[in-house]
């Protein structure tokens, strides 16, 4: 059993890597671009940049993508997504800490399909920092109090 046989999928669908977003990483076409938004939010907490540039669409992918240890992504929380034809979008919001602050990205991404495999397009992102209190829901979407869970990072 490999390592990403026995790890949660970072998209937060509660299924194994394996079995969710890392079949995709291995090659597999995701079917709907919300599919493709979670492999690369995924992708992101993994630092997958190769994989990254290759879901990116190649008339607005940057021609490189810096390798990123001091951002942990936490959660995704998909807020809308669909398709009409060739075209698709993805309304998230994406958690993440870096040191100890906190912020969320907000973004509302556009998504084509070409040669039967989806591409992010762009999208129109906000950040947003966020200030959790000690005894507020952890921003990780854990459940628990800040102060006993990521507080402790």
């Amino acid at each position: 059993m490999t390592h990403s046989d026995r790890t949660v999928c970072p998209c937060g669908s509660d299924r194994r890597l394996a079995d969710c977003c890392g079949r995709y990483h291995a090659g597999e076409s995701a079917p709907t671009p919300e599919a493709l938004m979670r492999s690369r939010f995924s992708a992101f907490s993994l630092d997958l940049t190769d994989y990254l540039l290759a879901t990116w669409h190649p008339g607005s992918r940057p021609p490189s993508l810096k390798s990123d240890a001091a951002t942990v992504w936490t959660r995704l929380e998909v807020l809308e997504s669909g398709q009409e034809g060739e075209r698709g979008w993805v309304h998230f919001r994406a958690t993440f800490r870096e040191g100890r602050r906190w912020s969320v990205l907000e973004e509302s991404s556009r998504f084509v399909l070409e040669a039967d495999c989806w591409f992010y397009l762009d999208g129109d992102p906000t950040v947003q920092r966020l200030k959790p209190g000690r005894n507020a829901p952890c921003p990780c979407g854990s459940g628990r109090k800040f102060k006993a869970c990521c507080d402790q990072a």
